[in-house]
Order: C-alpha cells, then structure tokens, then sequence
C-alpha cells in the first residue's frame, strides 16, 4: 500500500492509516499505486502547500476522500490536513501534481515544481521517473566548502570581471548549479547576457510582475562585454573535459536579444580554441539569428516550447513582436545548420498528455526532426498553469505512457533532461535507463 500523506498547521508530516496515495493529473484526481513511483533521491526539497487540503484515494468505497479535521482528530487539531509535495532534483521528470482540493483563499505558490508524494515501506516516494542517466544535479557532487575557496581563487585572477560577480551571487545565494559548475570547473558553465525578454512566460523564474509569487532570484542586470564573456568561458572550453558553455540562463531574459555580442563572443571563442561545446539555450523567435551564430561556431541549441500547438504556446509564453512560426522555423533552421538541436518541452502532467497534445507534438517532431527532446518540468503553481487552459474531460493519457510512445514512434530521438556535450552527440544516453 502507498499511504497518502498530510501536514498539520504545524507543517509536521503523517502517513494516512487507511487512504491510498492520490494524485492529480490536470484537474482530475487520479489512484496512484508504487509503481508510479521513485524512491525520493537525494537533494529533495518536500514542500506543505498552504491552503489545500489533502486527498487521499478510499480503494475499497472506490473514491477520493479530500481530508478534514473530524477524520484526523489525533494529529490535525485544527485547521484542514494540509496536502504535501516534493521537488525532485533535475534528471526526473514528474509524472502527477500532488492531489488537492483548494480553499476559497488558497495563496499562489512559489515556482517550484509539486510532485505527488506518498509513503511505502521503504519511506517517502514521488510520482516521477528518471529521464536522463546524467548525475549533474545530484547532491552528493555539491558540498560548499569545497565551493567557496574556489571562487575566490577564481574572483582573485579577475577582479574587475562583473560576470564572475554576478555568477558567484547566483551560486552563493541562489545555489545556481551551473554557476557553482564554473567555479568547480566541471560540466556546464554559465555566460547569461540578457537582461530583457521579448516573452512574457507565465511562470518566468527571473521576472514577476507582482499579481501573484515572487520571482525566484532576480536577473542578470547588465550586458557583459566581449572580453568579459570569454574571459569567463576560454578557461572552461580548455580546461574542463566534456566542457560546455551556454547562453541562456535562469538568471537571465533572451539571449537571441543579444545576437550580435553572441556573434563576437562564439567567433571570439573559436579562434582560441576547437574544445568544448558552445550552446545556447533560447525561444527561438529569431531564425536569422540562429543562423548567424551557427556560422560563428556555435555547437548546439535547445529552444524552448510548453506545446506544439499554438494556442497553447501563446498562452503561456505571451510572445512581444515574434510569432510561434518562428520558433518552429528556427527549429528546423539549426537542423539544417548542422547544430545539435533539443527542444526544450516544459512538461506539465495532465495537459502535456493530452491527445491533441501528444498529436501535435509528434507532427512537430516528424516535421522538423529535432535531434533531442528535452522533458522538463514546468515549474510553476498548477493551479496558475490550469486557469491558462480550457477545462478537458478526462486525466491526460499519462506522462510515462507519452515516453514510451516517443521512444517507440522515434527511436533515433534521446530523450533526456541535460544539455549535452558535443562527445555525447549522437549517443542514446535514454537507452541505459529502465524506462
């Protein structure tokens, strides 16, 4: 049995003696049983969403039951049990939201990613299932003491570099993994150039306009120099084996924005040195644009979508002066440059499953033929993420179920969740996992 799990006031967490785990996949509430579910891994957050009630599944009346204070006397003294959550670390693709019923006055949630959450035998246990076999973000490669000397080792070679600063803040403050990656000298480093954006995405990590959360860390606010920027990224390229640098961070707006500097930078970059991978991460509104970086030696792109049909992308991108047909032509552009090109699908459990979705995402895919689909997690409040859609009838068809039919209709497509170096292009890093 998987128990269902609530909070008290006091935020402290019990298992439910007789309700079964439920989750939620748009607004339907669905039985979950082990085996739609991960051992939590490590560097796991576990969240107590306010004002939503817990929901568990009665398997012998065969219904939900949402929770209340009569039931639970012992624990919950007063006030609703409250519904609980995990954020699984990068690498995991969540496959159930955490099954709530809301308050008349529930607040808006930060943006993080809430995961179905429920207790086994062997302990606590999330809806989600590993999607790359990379283990960058795994916490065990993350202890800050061996972080601070390093930065200022490396802040004492250039001090004036603003870049350095900005991306020491980003790995102190807000525990950036990439920027602490620049610092440690492994893996993917972080050159953010952009402090605007042409999109207005609902759930934008870097910018809030204030109706609901707060923005989780602010943006970058200046545009770095020419030599800033390689003076950040050469060491890395030379230096760091499997090296990748990139454009296009959390903590910054569009980089396409920012084109010509990139040109400059890339074709800077590659007169030193032919090491490494130069990627950017972007929307894709430019084609051009994408075309003159991969003239100037850029290795790879990922562009960004939350769906392939447009009115769901302009819903939650709220695009400023470009149009969803650029960003499926600039697809198809850096194929056609011979760029490494992932798009990026911001994953959503019970809207991205849907059938007109999955429909559309698999014509796209047939038409521009990206070499690598990205499964990410939308980070955002599903209930903030549900109001942008129309109400649909049924639970989606299942965030597994769409990878094995992505991994069946396509098999030359990787599936994953990182960026990857240019020595791993090509290779089916998916087909190591037991998906």
């Amino acid at each position: 049995m998987v128990h269902a799990l609530f909070a008290d006031q006091n935020h402290r967490i019990y298992d439910h003696p007789e309700l079964e785990l439920a989750g939620q996949s748009g607004r339907h509430w669905v039985p979950l049983s082990e085996e739609d579910l991960v051992p939590l891994p490590g560097g796991t957050k576990l969240f107590v969403l306010p004002g939503r009630t817990a929901v568990g599944w009665d398997g012998g009346a065969q219904r939900f039951w949402p929770l209340s204070v009569g039931e639970m006397a012992g624990p919950v003294k007063s006030g609703p049990p409250l519904a609980v959550a995990a954020f699984l670390p990068a690498g995991y693709t969540r496959l159930h939201l955490p099954a709530v019923a809301l308050s008349a006055n529930s607040p808006a949630l930060p943006l993080w990613t809430y995961t179905a959450l429920g207790w086994t035998e062997q302990g606590f246990a999330a809806s989600a299932l590993r999607i790359d076999p990379m283990d960058h973000s795994e916490a065990v490669h993350y202890d800050d003491r061996d972080l601070v000397e390093k930065i200022a080792s490396r802040l004492q070679k250039d001090p004036a570099n603003r870049l350095l600063h900005h991306l020491k803040h980003c790995a102190v403050a807000y525990h950036c993994f990439a920027a602490k990656n620049l610092f440690l000298q492994r893996w993917e480093a972080p050159l953010p150039t952009s402090p605007a954006c042409n999109a207005q995405c609902v759930g934008c990590l870097s910018y809030q306009d204030g109706d609901g959360c707060e923005a989780s860390h602010e943006r970058i606010d200046f545009v770095p120099s020419v030599s800033e920027l390689v003076a950040v990224a050469l060491p890395h390229l030379n230096a760091v084996p499997r090296a990748i640098v990139s454009f296009g961070q959390g903590c910054e707006g569009e980089p396409l924005l920012q084109t010509d500097l990139l040109v400059r930078v890339v074709g800077q970059l590659r007169k030193e040195t032919d090491r490494g991978t130069i990627h950017l991460n972007t929307n894709g509104f430019d084609p051009e644009a994408v075309m003159r970086l991969a003239r100037a030696g850029l290795d790879s792109i990922r562009i960004s979508l939350n769906s392939a049909r447009e009115t769901s992308y302009l819903s939650y991108y709220r695009p400023r002066h470009y149009r969803f047909r650029d960003v499926i032509a600039s697809i198809g552009r850096a194929r056609d440059a011979g760029l490494y090109t992932a798009v990026n699908l911001l994953v959503f459990p019970g809207i991205t499953d849907q059938e007109e979705e999955v429909t559309a995402l698999m014509e796209l895919i047939r038409r521009v033929q990206p070499d690598m689909l990205h499964m990410r997690n939308l980070s955002i409040d599903p209930e903030v993420y549900l109001r942008l859609y129309p109400a649909t009838d049924t639970p989606g068809m299942g965030v597994r179920r769409l990878t094995h039919l992505l991994r069946r209709e396509f098999p030359e497509l990787e599936l994953g969740y990182f960026n990857r170096p240019k020595e791993l292009f090509g290779r089916k890093l998916i087909a190591e996992l037991n998906l």
